[in-house]
């Protein structure tokens, strides 16, 4: 093989980060072949991880004390580089954030995500790259939105919960107090997702089971949000609800879309743009990336699929590293990766593999290297 490694990783979901995945693998393939030219470019999908692969390919990341989903001040941080900042909603407002087994469908809010949009402003930003998976929230972005500066009341006046439960309660939406800054600077929503905010498809029945609202909470949540929907499009004079992305994170999508002229785009685009992948596969002669579970739901957009795209687009070769691999050869092959290598057929039992990730991942390196090297 001629030219450089590219290992360019997602993270492994609640084992390691995409950063330390690409050093565990980076390890093994050293282990191997000492004189290989690797460049280490961990990425991610708009979601989790997002600041970690920002900071990982240069930017700074800068402390943020926000407000969690359910009101608990959290320990957060963006990303900040010149102009561009960075901002994963999931650092603020995400499922991950919850204690063990909470739910909280109803009252969770998207404050926290707002005030980390106000802490990159702070830092002089003109463009802001808002990632917007793993949302516990269900909201419409009401909390993000107030947290910019929107007035959101009840009848007589009075402020309403930014939550879903809170949204039936809206009567009067009044934008004229967001943040001025944000007239002069660009949103770039990264969001795979393509939902409208409400209906069948909406951001209630699609993903609010998988934050904990039962069949009659999805049936509010949906009429809570339709009724958002209709107040926001009011004060913007336009209608949103039924835009690509609008119900991405619970509704974050649509505000970001209503209020702050954001720009949808496919997280793992944005996220490969801002590390600069495109520079480190120049002249590669392999690709590594992967995930914890390389299945179906990685070929819809995922951070390995992008990777994995872009590298075969170039005609350099792809390997994909992951916990489990659930895809078949020729779903792996249509998908540009020429092979996986899975921990599960190093240690197939879950939690021993989980507990001794990084060994097996540096050993999967050596193994790569040994095999296509």
């Amino acid at each position: 093989m001629t030219g450089h490694v590219v290992i360019a990783p997602d993270k492994f979901k609640g084992s390691l980060t995409a950063p330390e995945v690409t050093e565990a693998l980076a390890t093994g393939l050293r282990r191997a072949r000492p004189d290989l030219d690797l460049r280490l470019v961990p990425v991610a999908d708009g979601g989790d991880g997002t600041v970690a692969a920002a900071v990982a390919s240069g930017y700074k990341q800068v402390p943020v004390r926000a407000t969690g989903p359910t009101g608990v001040i959290v320990d957060s941080a963006i990303a900040v580089h010149d102009e561009t900042a960075v901002v994963e909603l999931a650092a603020a407002s995400g499922l991950s954030l919850l204690a063990p087994g909470e739910v909280a469908p109803m009252t969770a809010s998207s404050f926290g995500t707002g005030e980390l949009i106000r802490a990159a402003l702070d830092e002089g930003a003109r463009t802001i790259v808002l990632g917007v998976g793993g949302s516990a929230s269900n909201d419409g972005g009401a909390g993000m939105l107030a947290a910019l500066g929107a007035r959101i009341k009840g009848d007589g006046g009075a402020p309403v919960m930014t939550c879903g439960a809170g949204l039936l309660e809206v009567s009067e939406v009044d934008f004229s107090g967001l943040d001025s800054r944000l007239a002069e600077t660009q949103v770039i929503l990264a969001a795979d997702v393509d939902n409208p905010l409400t209906g069948e498809f909406g951001a209630a029945r699609v993903y609010g089971p998988q934050k904990g609202a039962d069949t009659a909470q999805v049936k509010l949540l949906d009429t809570a949000l339709k009724s958002w929907g209709r107040r926001v499009s009011d004060e913007v004079g336009k209608d949103f609800t039924a835009e690509p992305g609008a119900g991405a994170a619970g509704g974050v999508g649509f505000a970001a879309l209503a209020a702050l002229s954001a720009q949808r785009r496919p997280g793992v685009d944005v996220v490969l743009e801002f590390v600069g992948f495109d520079g480190h596969l120049a002249g590669a002669g392999l690709v590594l990336t992967g995930e914890g579970a390389l299945d179906e739901q990685t070929l819809r957009g995922k951070a390995p699929a992008g990777v994995a795209a872009r590298a075969s687009a170039a005609g350099t070769p792809v390997i994909a590293v992951a916990g489990s691999c659930g895809i078949t050869p020729e779903q792996m092959r249509d998908a540009g990766i020429s092979g996986a290598y899975a921990l599960a057929d190093l240690e197939p039992d879950v939690e021993r593999s989980m507990a001794n990730v990084v060994p097996l991942l540096v050993g999967l390196g050596e193994q790569i290297a040994l095999a296509h090297l």
